[in-house]
Formats: structure tokens, C-alpha cells, sequence
């Protein structure tokens, strides 16, 4: 755990995004643990899992690995408070144009992660984490994400209990860094308080990167 320190610059981001599926407990406990107590930009974390009562067992586990606000999201209210908010269970979270969380319950036709994402790419600058997970979730976000000035962080397949979201997250192209989990806490660091860091830490397009799914 870091100490508490003032920060007098604002981030280029206005939102770090954190998509993960089977596994995504640990993996979400691993980055936020690794992030200082005056870490300003809002974390998102949003995971598959069945919607739970109250208390939210994801909310009150992150709550025990970082000095960090926790919170769950709720319809109505600012999606842009410092801390980390977490997306409840079973839920498609948007951010609207107010900036203000928008829920409802999760479609077959598009992954909770894609949602949340594609919804704060439009808002504000963005980064995206994929982490573990089977399937595909947060790949077309990280598209939108990428396409509106915004970064896309990705674990190491190898590392990852599921490798199917972090290696189609990577497939798209738009991965600015492929990191180690335990790597991902620093990253943000570096790109959300280091003056230049935004503009400097990106990695062009390829030719083959598939912009639309």
C-alpha cells in the first residue's frame, strides 16, 4: 500500500476501465492493491457474474486489498467519482452523456465489458483493461477506446486463469501494451500522472488492426 500524497496535475483520462470474466476477483485485487491512495483517476471494474444482494461479495473483497473508496454503481449517479466503482452483477452499466450511470439488466447481444466501455469512450478519454476470461467481451470496446484518443492495456494471455479475452483484446490490434498483471498497476501510473506520459506511451495502429467487429 502506498501513502497518502496530494496530486496537483490533472490526468489526461477520465476514466480507467478494468473488463474481466472467470478469474477476475484476483485480477481486479492484483491492480488495485498496486495503486496508491491519491490515485485520482476512477476506476471502473465490471466482471461475468450473476447479480448478488447486498453487500456485493466483488465490492467488499477489492474493499479489503486497497485504501481506495469502493463502491457499487447506482442508476442515476455520477459515474466519474474517485475510487473504485464496481459494475453489479448480471448488469449492462452505461455512462450517458450527463456522465451519470445508466443500468440495466445484461443483453446476450453485447458483453457487459463492450458496453461500459463503448459508453465511456464517448464520454472521455479512456483506458481499458482486459483481463482474464473466456470469450470475447471488451474487444469491440477497446476498439472504441482506441479510435477516441484512449489506451488499451491487456494481461499477458500466458499469466491469465482464462486467455480468451486478453488474446481477441490483442487480435484487434488496438493493444497499446501487453503487460504482466502484476505490471498493469505501474502502467496506469504512468500514464495517468507522468507529465507527456498519454501522448507518449502509444503504439500506432497496424495495418491488419480490425477497427470494427
Amino acid at each position: 500500500m502506498f501513502a497518502t500524497r496530494h496530486m496537483d496535475s490533472a490526468s489526461d483520462f477520465s476514466s480507467v476501465v478494468l473488463v474481466a470474466s472467470l478469474g477476475g476477483m484476483d485480477a481486479f485485487g492484483a491492480v488495485v492493491a498496486g495503486l496508491p491512495t491519491w490515485f485520482a483517476v476512477p476506476v471502473v471494474v465490471v466482471q461475468h457474474r450473476p447479480l448478488t444482494f447486498q453487500p456485493d461479495a466483488l465490492a467488499a473483497a477489492l474493499a479489503r486489498r486497497t485504501g481506495l473508496t469502493v463502491r457499487v454503481a447506482e442508476n442515476g449517479t455520477t459515474a466519474h467519482q474517485p475510487g473504485v466503482t464496481v459494475v453489479p452483477g448480471s448488469t449492462a452499466a452505461t455512462i450517458d452523456a450527463e456522465g451519470l450511470w445508466r443500468l440495466q439488466r445484461a443483453s446476450p447481444d453485447l458483453g457487459a465489458g463492450d458496453a461500459l466501455l463503448m459508453s465511456s469512450a464517448e464520454v472521455g478519454r479512456t483506458i481499458a483493461v482486459i483481463l482474464t476470461g473466456y470469450q470475447a467481451d471488451g474487444s469491440r470496446g477497446c476498439r472504441a477506446v482506441k479510435t477516441r484518443g484512449g489506451r488499451v492495456l491487456v494481461q499477458d494471455p500466458t499469466g491469465a486463469r482464462a486467455p480468451s479475452m486478453p488474446a481477441n483484446a490483442i487480435a484487434t490490434g488496438c493493444a497499446d501494451f501487453v503487460l504482466p498483471l502484476h505490471r498493469i498497476p505501474t502502467a496506469l501510473l504512468a500514464l495517468t500522472t507522468a507529465p507527456g506520459a498519454a501522448d507518449l506511451f502509444t503504439v500506432p495502429l497496424p495495418p491488419w488492426a480490425r477497427l470494427s467487429s
